[in-house]
């Protein structure tokens, strides 16, 4: 499984959230995209639109099951994707900001 910790991260990483929407509203990276895990297949085409088409994707929820998932399947379609390890929990825990769906300082859920 491709990995990633969050203190590597950079400014301006692709990132891919795949967290419900409850989680999503709560607090997110801001940035991110947003799809959830039961709607990604189906919304292939909007990730396919909006992540870049030579960089890496950087996939998060909010412990790591869930983005590992949705990593493996973007590495099958050959995908350059990573999960990021520990997810908005390290996210946090780590200071990184955190805003909730009107853009004001967020938590997660």
């Amino acid at each position: 499984m491709p990995t990633v910790k969050v203190a590597d991260l950079k400014d301006g990483d692709f990132l891919l959230d795949v967290r419900e929407d409850d989680e999503w509203q709560a607090g997110h990276a801001q940035g991110a995209l947003h799809i959830p895990l039961g709607e990604f297949v189906a919304r292939f085409g909007e990730f396919t639109e909006a992540a870049p088409q030579d960089g890496r994707v950087h996939v998060i929820c909010r412990s790591g099951g869930r983005s590992a998932q949705v990593t493996m399947y973007l590495v099958q379609q050959g995908i350059d994707a990573v999960n990021v390890d520990g997810g908005m929990q390290v996210w946090a825990a780590e200071g990184r900001p955190v805003v909730d769906a009107r853009g004001e300082s967020g938590f997660v859920l």
